[in-house]
């Protein structure tokens, strides 16, 4: 194999929780009295984390933007299984990944208890050997700290590792650590978005990436 190690981003790479973010913020909007979006609407609010996620979902209204936040935490942690699930194909490809000499994480810049429970339901039988959220200590995607720590914790070189995700920030943080940029295209964001922001492959089907690893 090509590389020793493959880091995943979560939201819009393995799983689609598109629904589960949208409809609860869009409640904890509904809640302070401030509009609602289109829940297809928030494919281009993710990705940077919940206070930036919370930013563009309040517009205009910097001034409830910590309470908004406080509620969306609320329900949103109380409805992460409503409708999120593995992408088609993911199972089956982890399946694969579980067969070679290939370490596995995960990275997101969703917050770090969120992360690792959504993994630890959902991905029950795989061998993730690091799962880090966002984390109050360390730099959110797309610096590379996290996804270089990673890397240290696998025992493995920045350069051996593939990096897939479904944003702009993916793509930035694996160029920045040095790794290689894989952009999937069934997540939240457009081919044309993971080209320009350094792709060096980009894949429409998940057991597509066992022939770029």
């Amino acid at each position: 194999m090509r590389f020793q190690a493959a880091i995943f981003d979560l939201d819009g790479t393995l799983i689609d929780s598109l629904a589960d973010i949208g409809t609860s913020m869009n409640n904890a909007l509904a809640a302070h009295g401030l509009p609602q979006h289109p829940i297809q609407a928030y494919r281009q609010f993710v990705g940077e984390g919940v206070e930036v996620l919370t930013r563009k979902a309040s517009g205009n209204h910097p001034t409830l933007q910590a309470e908004v936040l406080a509620t969306y935490r609320g329900l949103y942690g109380e409805n992460l299984f409503g409708h999120t699930a593995p992408y088609a194909g993911i199972p089956e490809l982890l399946t694969e990944l579980r067969k070679q000499p290939i370490a596995l994480a995960v990275l997101s810049n969703k917050p770090h208890v969120s992360t690792q429970r959504l993994v630890a339901a959902l991905f029950a039988d795989v061998p993730f050997r690091a799962v880090y959220g966002q984390r109050a200590e360390v730099p959110r995607k797309p610096d590379p700290t996290a996804a270089l720590q990673i890397a240290l914790d696998l025992g493995v070189k920045a350069g051996d590792c593939v990096f897939i995700g479904d944003s702009a920030i993916d793509m930035q943080t694996a160029n920045a650590a040095g790794m290689f940029a894989v952009g999937v295209t069934w997540g939240f964001r457009t081919r044309e978005e993971l080209t320009q922001f350094g792709a060096r492959a980009v894949i429409d089907a998940p057991l597509e990436l066992l022939g770029v690893i």
